[in-house]
């Protein structure tokens, strides 16, 4: 298997990176800087240049791989197009990209609450409306995909196990990124997780499962 990593360098994609690596599994990376990204990835993850708005970039980026992973996402900033362009647009671009390569699975990290109009969130430019719409464009593709809605993202490792419902069941809580990356990763070789969207948290009170076991509880 060869994945490729789209939103590679950001706080969520690198961790995806990390997890793929250390299960010995090949991994391209779309990056907009090569040098700074090997400041930030693994040695053994391959780097290539280019860009989710530049579709002409992503045709040979995606070449070769056989899923795709996507963490990218719009930073928080003052431009008024950043999510429309970043999460729909660019999600579409590395859509339509994966679909092109035979690329058999696709992996994106989304959101809790994507339904949800108004939702705080959104005020950030609609930044839940523009995800919401690429999770449609994805699952009309025709490709194999799982989209998992993590629900507020630390950086840090808290106590508990992973919840796991189904789409707009969870409308709060929070899950540490390490978690999400071993969810998108586990998403690729688990038959249950195929064209689902599954919500995440983490709750102390919840018990351990196996992910794949987590997949398959939900219809």
């Amino acid at each position: 298997m060869k994945a490729f990593v789209a939103g590679a360098t950001g706080q969520t994609g690198r961790r995806i990176v990390k997890e793929l690596v250390n299960r010995g599994i090949e991994v391209r990376c779309l990056v907009r800087d090569v040098e700074a990204a090997k400041q930030i990835l693994p040695e053994a993850a391959e780097l290539v240049k280019g860009d989710l708005l530049e579709p002409e970039t992503l045709t040979a980026a995606v070449e070769g791989c056989d899923v795709v992973l996507s963490a990218a996402g719009a930073s928080p900033s003052f431009n008024p197009l950043g999510p429309f362009n970043v999460d729909l647009v660019g999600g579409k671009n590395l859509t339509n990209a994966a679909k092109q390569a035979g690329a058999k699975h696709l992996v994106l990290v989304s959101s809790l609450c994507v339904s949800k109009l108004f939702h705080p969130l959104n005020l950030f430019f609609l930044i839940l409306v523009w995800k919401r719409q690429a999770e449609k464009y994805i699952a009309n593709s025709g490709l194999t995909y799982t989209i998992v809605r993590p629900g507020g993202l630390r950086n840090e490792d808290t106590p508990g196990n992973i919840v796991m419902k189904g789409a707009d069941t969870l409308f709060e809580g929070s899950i540490p990124r390490d978690r999400v990356a071993k969810v998108c990763v586990e998403a690729l070789s688990e038959p249950a997780a195929k064209n689902k969207i599954v919500e995440v948290v983490v709750k102390e009170e919840a018990p351990q499962q196996p992910i794949g076991e987590l997949f398959a509880s939900v219809s």
